[in-house]
This record gives C-alpha cells, sequence and structure tokens, in this order.
C-alpha cells in the first residue's frame, strides 16, 4: 500500500507541481478559513476574509472584539454565517485562552485533536485541518475529495474518516510537508478531473 500511495502522489506532484496550501498570510486566518470553508466552496471563503481584513479584524482577537451581529454581516459570503459566527467566536476564544498559536504547538497532536474536538463547531476535518495548516502536526486530513480517491481507486474497502486516516498515516512517513502536499494534491486533481462525474481520460491517475 504504501508504494502505491507513494505512485499516486509522485504522480499528481509530476502534473501539479507544488500547491503551496493552505494559502494564508498568517496562522490564525488558517485557523478563520478552517472554520468558514466548512460546507462552502473556496472561492466564498476568500470573500469573507478579504471582508475581515479590510475591518481589520481577521485574527483571534479580532473575532473575540467584534460584536457577533457585526461579524455575521462580514463573513456572510461564506454562508452558515449565523453558526460560523458562533464557531470562529468559541474557536477564537480557545486559542487566546490557551496561549494562542504558539503555545498551542507545543502540545501533542492527539491531545489537541481531542481539545478541538470539544469546541462547538469543530468536527474532525475542520479539527485535522487546523492540525496539519496552521500547528504544523503530521495529521492527514480527510474530506469529500480524499474519500473520493480512495472508492474510486480501490484503496481500502473501509471508506469512514478514521479508516482512511490510518491508510495514509501508518503507510507513509508522518511527516508535515508530505500529508500537507499530497493532501492539496488529491483536491486539485479531484477538481480538475475526479469530480462528482468523472473525466478519467488525461487524468494523472489514469490506469493506476
Amino acid at each position: 500500500m504504501r508504494d502505491k500511495l507513494l505512485d499516486i502522489y509522485d504522480k499528481l506532484l509530476e502534473r501539479y507541481s507544488n500547491q503551496h496550501w493552505w494559502p494564508a498570510v498568517t496562522k490564525e486566518e488558517v485557523v478563520i478559513g478552517a472554520i468558514l470553508t466548512q460546507n462552502t466552496s473556496w472561492a466564498n471563503v476568500e470573500k469573507a476574509i478579504e471582508n475581515l481584513k479590510q475591518q481589520g479584524i481577521c485574527s483571534f482577537a479580532g473575532i473575540c472584539n467584534i460584536d457577533t451581529e457585526q461579524l455575521k454581516t462580514f463573513i456572510k459570503p461564506a454562508g452558515f454565517f449565523n453558526q460560523k459566527a458562533e464557531y470562529l467566536k468559541n474557536t477564537a476564544e480557545f486559542f487566546l485562552e490557551n496561549g494562542s498559536i504558539n503555545g498551542l504547538k507545543k502540545q501533542d497532536a492527539k491531545t489537541l485533536r481531542e481539545k478541538f474536538l470539544k469546541i462547538k463547531g469543530i468536527g474532525k476535518e475542520t479539527a485535522d485541518s487546523i492540525l496539519l495548516y496552521a500547528l504544523d502536526k503530521p495529521v492527514f486530513v480527510v474530506d469529500a475529495y480524499t474519500k473520493r480517491l480512495i472508492k474510486r481507486h480501490n484503496l481500502s474497502k473501509n471508506t469512514d474518516y478514521d479508516s482512511i486516516q490510518r491508510l495514509f498515516e501508518e503507510n507513509l512517513e508522518k511527516d508535515t510537508a508530505l500529508f500537507n502536499e499530497f493532501h492539496a494534491l488529491i483536491v486539485r486533481n479531484a477538481k480538475e478531473f475526479c469530480t462528482k462525474k468523472p473525466q478519467c481520460r488525461g487524468c494523472p491517475l489514469e490506469g493506476v
């Protein structure tokens, strides 16, 4: 399985090169983006992030200090703004109360994940995105695109979140940069070829 996964990775990297994901100026922006991107496209998240930046509140302190109703108007492009405003507040408060990015980085991934999952609004995918992209922890993020890859290439009979995550983490070196790039490449290919209605001809994974 290790060789198969690395073959997929190499073919995707050869086609698309490095993706430089997550696109953000600060680690705090990564966390904010991870909340906002729930159930919406990244294009919509970018609009909401830009609104926050224009108001000078694209930070944990900014999120905590702004009135909730005002926050809702700024993040409206990302959808589900009522819930997401609450989720952002919860998450920003947690980070500030626990030493923010640098303070939390000192804790191990398992402990952090358990804490994140107790925050209202953070599920497994969001927690793992924050761990990988904001806190540089070697945790593999599983999303709809990853599940699609697993199913279409028959990599595992078990396609629940935890089983897929173990597939990657147990067969590859636990390396933050590798997990970061691999997940970003899977997303890129899912948007180019492995769409809901697959476009297999010309796909870098054709025949894999």
